[in-house]
């Protein structure tokens, strides 16, 4: 287990649970009240001052701690610990008054103005040099307070101005191109300059990929990408920096978005923490909204790791921003976040405590609503609380998987640039589709970086990573080779790093790996399908595959007026490699053609469910030193058996050999020292 997580989570003597706590934005008299309900819910983590830095320091170098210190005290008081922010996300009008340099600038040239949050240029040493001396001040003064538990960086980095396109900008890109090209030489070969007579000669001449009369050049679009995550992570660092100096016995974190944001690498920001922590927020357009939550919950595991990490935001009903702020159903919060336990979370958290009465978010729910404590919402948020305490041995046990699926946001920028051969193929909607068919299956997998150590798995699903790294391309044929199973979905590993085409046909780095060669890509037109073998659709993708000593599995249509330009020819082919196999998919197919795939691939790899599940039950078992912890969360309107051994911590149920999931209803079956066999 994470000890920095340990140590958390037994002072907490819990599960964490709690929210975002603005008490500036309420009257003195309220304070009292919201520590009294906090205590009622059952909840010992608060999050403070994410967006204070106007209180704290009111004018330039004047700073008044006298609210924050109250409010620290109060906590303390009455057992709650603090997750204290270093406020540093939104800046004050004073500042954007005396610093107008420092305010970011879009691609076309529009400086913005102050009025929301996250109003600044990353690589402003204005605001780096304000945010540091506030840092510091804080630090210095709570590092030795009782209710401090936690440090809380910046808040989401990069949600709102990870791209500034000023001059200060555009020296700071040219300073970060010298350190990873060395000289123009370098440049130029990595972004292929010799293509619309774009060659450097000077480096004053390169600026950030601006708005310009055609497509910018790809790799200069990439390294920017890059650059603008490197410039916040700098941040980041400095401000970890001084945590880590001034406070070094208390762990620091931050709120990092998953899949929510593609603007920063997540990876890189994880690996700066002592603790991984996500913010997740459903997508309400989407009827399995719950899957894409469980998506990004695999995806904070395997930034951390394998470790338990931190759902350090998420909503108790509607949100705010989204075109229709649909309010969550009876019963799903509750799914929602015991989805996220079942992952490997030790903390559930909320944006926020008390829902605002003004302000851009007064529309977004909280623990306690507008309408107080007879609410359906206050309900269900006090009775979670009372089964978060009963799932309290829960804590410290991880999540196992043999399953990793490579993820890599540097191969989702590269996939959504411009000029690809299909705008229709999107980074998510790939990863999210196989993801899918695994969850409907009850497999769990971790979602990780193509760099990361495979040796433990058995079996590697590499939905869409059009750009790998010959260390990584030769990492995942070494894991195949030595027995491993892998599959791999359409456009992977078509480009190097600096988003250059691997000549000699296509997919590139994994071609001798596949056992194939495909000759061109023949992606489909809007809302096209092409049918396959088996009498199903395939959507968005196709390509003309010739093997090279892959078996097909399923191909095109022999009728071209079904199967297209690529009639006959491979769909999906196995080749067995060395010691292991190596599936690849040369389109999108339906959704029950995909799982029963990923079906038989699992199957061949020796990998197993976390128990038998139809669609719609999600199951996940987390492993302890003396016990295994089964969740079995129902999204369906009917009641559901499932073969189980042992008791339910949320209900005293014991289970037999089997157990009814009822309809919409979560179970934690307490397996003690079963064996998995004997299940």
């Amino acid at each position: 287990m994470n000890d920095v997580l340990k140590q958390l989570s037994d002072r907490l003597g819990g599960i964490a649970y709690g929210g975002d706590y603005n008490p500036e934005q309420w009257p003195r008299e309220v304070w009292d009240e919201d520590v009294r309900l906090m205590r009622e819910a059952g909840v010992n983590l608060v999050t403070v001052g994410v967006f204070s830095w106007a209180f704290l320091e009111p004018r330039p170098g004047q700073y008044e701690f006298g609210l924050l210190d109250e409010v620290m005290d109060l906590l303390h008081a009455h057992g709650v610990a603090a997750d204290l922010a270093t406020a540093t996300a939104s800046p004050p009008p004073w500042f954007s008054l005396r610093h107008p340099e420092a305010l970011p600038v879009t691609a076309e040239g529009v400086r913005l103005s102050h009025g929301s949050r996250q109003t600044f240029c990353p690589s402003s040493p204005a605001y780096a040099e304000a945010a540091g001396r506030l840092v510091e001040r804080l630090v210095e003064r709570y590092r030795d307070h009782p209710a401090l538990a936690l440090w809380h960086l910046h808040n989401e980095w990069g949600n709102h101005n990870a791209h500034c396109y000023c001059d200060t900008s555009a020296g700071a890109f040219r300073d970060w191109l010298r350190d990873r090209y060395g000289d123009l030489d370098g440049l130029n070969q990595a972004w292929g300059t010799a293509f619309w007579s774009q060659r450097y000669g000077d480096w004053a001449e390169i600026v950030p990929p601006r708005a310009t009369a055609a497509v910018p050049n790809p790799t200069q679009q990439l390294d920017f990408w890059r650059f603008s995550s490197h410039a916040l992570l700098t941040l980041h660092r400095r401000e970890a920096e001084t945590v880590r100096r001034l406070s070094p016995g208390v762990p620091l974190t931050t709120n990092l978005l998953v899949t929510l944001e593609k603007k920063v690498d997540g990876f890189s920001f994880a690996r700066e923490c002592d603790v991984v922590s996500v913010d997740q927020y459903l997508t309400a357009a989407d009827p399995e909204a719950h899957i894409g939550l469980s998506l990004d919950a695999d995806l904070a595991r395997g930034m951390g790791g394998g470790a338990p990490w931190l759902l350090m935001e998420h909503s108790t009903s509607a949100v705010n921003w989204q075109p229709r702020n649909v309010a969550k159903t009876p019963g799903q919060m509750r799914r929602n976040s015991l989805a996220h336990v079942a992952r490997g979370a030790d903390g559930v958290l909320y944006f926020q405590w008390r829902q605002s009465r003004a302000g851009a978010e007064k529309w977004h729910s909280a623990m306690l609503p507008h309408g107080g404590t007879d609410t359906k919402t206050w309900r269900e948020v006090t009775a979670l609380g009372r089964e978060l305490r009963a799932l309290a041995e829960v804590r410290g046990s991880r999540v196992e998987s043999d399953v990793a699926l490579l993820f890599d946001w540097n191969a989702w920028w590269t996939l959504e640039m411009p000029a690809t051969p299909s705008q229709d193929v999107r980074y998510l909607d790939q990863v999210r589709a196989w993801y899918e068919a695994l969850w409907s299956l009850g497999i769990t997998c971790d979602l990780v970086h193509p760099s990361t150590d495979l040796s433990d798995r058995r079996l590697v699903l590499v939905p869409s990573l059009c750009l790998t790294s010959d260390a990584d391309a030769s990492s995942l044929d070494a894991f195949v080779r030595e027995g491993g199973h892998a599959a791999v979905g359409f456009f992977s590993g078509v480009v190097d790093e600096n988003d250059h085409v691997r000549l000699g046909g296509h997919p590139g780095a994994y071609r001798e790996m596949l056992g194939i060669r495909v000759d061109e890509f023949f992606p489909l037109r809007e809302a096209g399908t092409a049918l396959l073998s088996d009498g199903s659709p395939a959507r968005v993708w196709t390509e003309l595959v010739e093997p090279r000593g892959a078996e097909t599995i399923v191909s095109f249509d022999e009728d071209p007026s079904a199967g297209g330009p690529v009639a006959g020819h491979p769909a999906v082919t196995r080749n067995a490699y060395g010691d292991g196999v190596a599936w690849y998919v040369a389109t999108r197919p339906s959704a029950g053609t995909l799982r029963a795939l990923l079906a038989r691939v699992c199957r061949e790899a020796g990998v197993t469910a976390a128990a038998e599940v139809p669609p719609g039950l999600e199951a996940v078992r987390r492993s302890g030193r003396d016990a295994t912890y089964l969740f079995l969360i129902n999204h369906t309107t009917r009641d559901v058996p499932v073969r189980a051994k042992g008791t339910d911590l949320l209900s005293g149920a014991v289970a037999d050999g089997a157990a009814v999931v009822p309809a919409g209803d979560v179970m934690v079956i307490r397996e003690d020292g079963t064996p998995p066999s004997e299940r």
